[in-house]
């Protein structure tokens, strides 16, 4: 709502037929603005406009044009309170966008200059002194975090409307996921592990409990991680997972098998977590390699070595065919079945099926 006004101090000291008109109003962010106009038609007419704008979202003042202004914005507001990974990923499509785009005013950020990012991004080396060139997969995971800060600077009133941004085609890919027999084999070799240190009980148990909690509950890494002690109920079987420590920020009260359970009756401590972690990230990657390179196992095609997450893939597929789709959403914390459907190798559940086809007579007597 904009409303018309006279100052008045002015209104005395010139009087009201000499006095300008100005403009009051409330900006999207909360923060009461106001202009002088002068003529009381041309105040009402501005009125009219700032009032549209502030209703269909689209207005812009004189201090919301620049790019630079939004982003200090966003980073105090979205960035500061982001996951590190999440945070980390965020501002390096941003540092990559303003290196090849240069963007100063943010009416300069139109589909046109994210077609030219895009062009430009594709092209450059993958990593100093690489002559692989940036994956697809990388730029169009730059776009969809650029994607969700134009929206959000639309929404808060910085554009009158967000740009289209096209996205490469990705190749199909298969889901690299842990296989049974694959997982069976870095299990028995868990106690190969060097770290962690200073715990009562082996490193191999605290790896051999890991790697069954995540195969068996789909839970990510850092959510495994950060599990409290406070939170494992180990007679009622059960664990709590806290909105602060996933990544779709939702609570949740998660059954655990049995088989779980006599893992992690295997990790008594005095630490606050259940999985203690002294080390870095890229620590924690290496020595689960290591164990990978010990048990000689590969992921199928051209991936070196299987990440955490394939472990939670590993969980989608071996469970698509033995739960409901909305029970094995709700385990994976995913907002819609669609994402979780990302993580299911199908060609899993598709060789039984390709086995118990239809066979036409005269074929099947040809082949006896």
């Amino acid at each position: 709502m904009a409303w018309l006004f006279q100052d008045p101090k002015t209104k005395k000291k010139v009087g009201e037929k000499k006095c300008p008109w100005s403009v009051g109003y409330y900006d999207p962010e909360g923060v009461r603005r106001e202009r002088k106009i002068g003529a009381k038609s041309r105040a009402e007419k501005f009125r009219q406009k700032v009032e549209g704008q502030l209703a269909s979202g689209t207005y812009e003042g004189e201090n919301r044009k620049n790019w630079a202004d939004f982003l200090r914005v966003f980073r105090s507001r979205i960035v500061a309170s982001m996951e590190r990974g999440t945070r980390l990923e965020t501002e390096g499509a941003i540092k990559h966008f303003n290196r090849i785009v240069k963007p100063v005013k943010m009416k300069s950020l139109t589909s046109t200059a994210f077609a030219e990012y895009t062009a430009a991004r594709r092209l450059e080396p993958k990593s100093k002194g690489n002559e692989q060139r940036v994956s697809v997969a990388t730029v169009n995971k730059e776009l969809r975090h650029l994607r969700a800060i134009v929206r959000k600077a639309h929404r808060w009133g910085w554009l009158p409307k967000v740009p289209e941004i096209d996205f490469l085609k990705e190749p199909g890919k298969i889901p690299v996921y842990v296989p049974p027999e694959h997982f069976d084999a870095i299990y028995q070799q868990a106690d190969t592990a060097r770290l962690p240190v200073g715990l009562p009980y082996p490193a191999g148990d605290w790896w051999r409990a890991l790697l069954v909690f995540a195969y068996m509950t789909g839970w990510r890494i850092a959510a495994i991680l950060a599990l409290r002690r406070e939170d494992l109920d180990l007679e009622a079987g059960t664990a709590f997972s806290r909105h602060t420590d996933t990544k779709g920020k939702r609570e949740q009260l998660v059954p655990l098998n049995p088989v779980v359970l006599d893992h992690l009756r295997k990790l008594p401590s005095f630490s606050p977590t259940v999985f203690p972690w002294e080390g870095s990230p890229s620590q924690l990657r290496q020595v689960y390699w290591e164990i990978q390179q010990a048990a000689g196992v590969k992921p199928v095609g051209s991936k070196k070595r299987y990440g955490f997450h394939d472990l939670r893939r590993g969980f989608a597929s071996m469970n698509a065919d033995r739960m409901t789709p909305d029970a094995l959403q709700t385990l994976m914390q995913h907002k819609s079945y669609t994402t979780t459907q990302r993580y299911i190798a199908l060609a899993r559940q598709l060789a039984p099926a390709v086995q118990s086809l239809f066979v036409p007579a005269a074929a099947r007597a040809k082949s006896v």
